[in-house]
C-alpha cells in the first residue's frame, strides 16, 4: 500500500504546525497550507509538501482539488483547522463581521472538503473538522465565533451522514484552551473593532479578557497534537473528541448549570454586571 497522506489547513503556526509534525512524525506524506509566501518555505524547508492557500479563495481551493487528483492516489485524512476568532460585540461587528468569520470557519471547511471529495472517496479516508467548546459554551463578546463554531458541529454531524455511502468518515474535535498565537491574533482582532464611540466601550477589559481567555492555561500545541494524531488512528476513530484544558469541563458547566445562572456566572465574569 503506498504511503498514507494527510492534507492539513491553516499550518502556519500552533495547531495546525503541530499537527503537521505529529502526522509527519508517523510516516505521513503531509500536505500543509498556509496563507503566507514565507510560511510556506518555511512548511516546505520542514520537508511537507507546502501550499499556499487561503482558504476563503474558491478557485485556489478547486485548484487544490485538481492538484491532488493528479498528483496522489487519494487522500487518507484531511484536516480542516484553518480558522480565526472574531472578537468583541456582535453589534459593533454587524453582519459584515459575522460573514468574515463564517467564510472562514464555516464555509471554507465545506468547500476544502468538497474539492478533495474524489481524493477521500479512493482512499476512503477521514474528515477531521476543528470545532471548539466555544460552540457549546457560547460566552459573550465571542458570538461571532461561538456561532461559527456551533455551526461546524451541525456541519459535521451532516457531513458524516452523507459522506458514509463512501466509506469516508467524519470525525468533530472540540479544543479546549490550546497554546497557540490565537489569543493574540483575537486581541489585535477585538482592538480593532473596539472604539470609544461604540455603547460597549466600558466594558472593554471584559472584551480583552474573552479575547485571551484561549490562553489560559493551555494544553501545549504539540500534546493535542499526539492526542487527535491517537484518535485519527484508531480503526474506529470518534466521533467527536475534545482535548485541551477546559474541554470537557466547560462543556459539562454548560449541560449542567441552569441557563439563567450560567449567564450570571458569565455577565460577573466579563464585567457586564453594571448598568449604564
Amino acid at each position: 500500500m503506498s504511503q498514507a497522506s494527510v492534507l492539513i489547513t491553516g499550518c502556519s503556526s500552533g495547531i495546525g504546525r503541530a499537527l503537521a509534525e505529529a502526522f509527519q512524525a508517523t510516516g505521513y506524506r503531509v500536505w500543509a497550507t498556509a496563507r503566507k509566501a514565507a510560511d510556506v518555505a518555511a512548511l516546505e524547508a520542514a520537508g511537507f509538501v507546502g501550499v499556499q492557500l487561503d482558504v476563503t479563495d474558491g478557485a485556489a481551493v478547486a485548484a487544490l482539488g485538481e492538484r491532488l487528483a493528479r498528483e496522489t492516489e487519494g487522500l487518507d485524512v484531511l484536516v480542516n483547522n484553518a480558522g480565526y476568532g472574531a472578537m468583541g460585540p456582535l453589534l459593533d461587528g454587524g453582519s459584515e463581521a459575522l460573514r468574515r468569520q463564517f467564510e472562514t470557519n464555516l464555509f471554507a471547511v465545506l468547500e476544502v472538503t468538497r474539492a478533495l471529495f474524489p481524493a477521500l472517496r479512493r482512499r476512503r479516508g477521514l474528515v477531521v473538522n476543528i470545532g471548539s467548546v466555544s460552540g457549546v459554551l457560547v460566552t459573550p463578546f465571542a458570538g461571532a465565533y461561538c456561532a461559527s463554531k456551533a455551526a461546524v458541529h451541525a456541519l459535521s454531524d451532516a457531513l458524516r451522514l452523507e459522506l458514509a455511502p463512501f466509506g469516508i468518515r467524519v470525525m468533530e474535535v472540540q479544543p479546549g484552551a490550546i497554546a497557540s498565537h490565537f489569543g493574540s491574533h483575537a486581541s489585535r482582532e477585538a482592538e480593532q473593532l473596539l472604539r470609544e464611540d461604540s455603547p460597549w466601550w466600558p466594558f472593554r477589559d471584559g472584551i480583552l479578557a474573552r479575547a485571551r481567555a484561549s490562553q489560559d492555561r493551555p494544553t501545549p500545541a504539540e500534546e493535542f497534537a499526539r492526542g487527535l494524531l491517537a484518535a485519527v488512528r484508531k480503526p474506529n476513530p470518534p466521533r467527536l473528541l475534545r482535548l485541551g484544558n477546559g474541554s470537557r469541563s466547560l462543556p459539562l458547566l454548560a449541560s449542567l448549570l441552569p441557563k439563567a445562572l450560567l449567564e450570571r456566572v458569565l455577565i460577573r465574569r466579563f464585567g457586564l454586571d453594571r448598568r449604564l
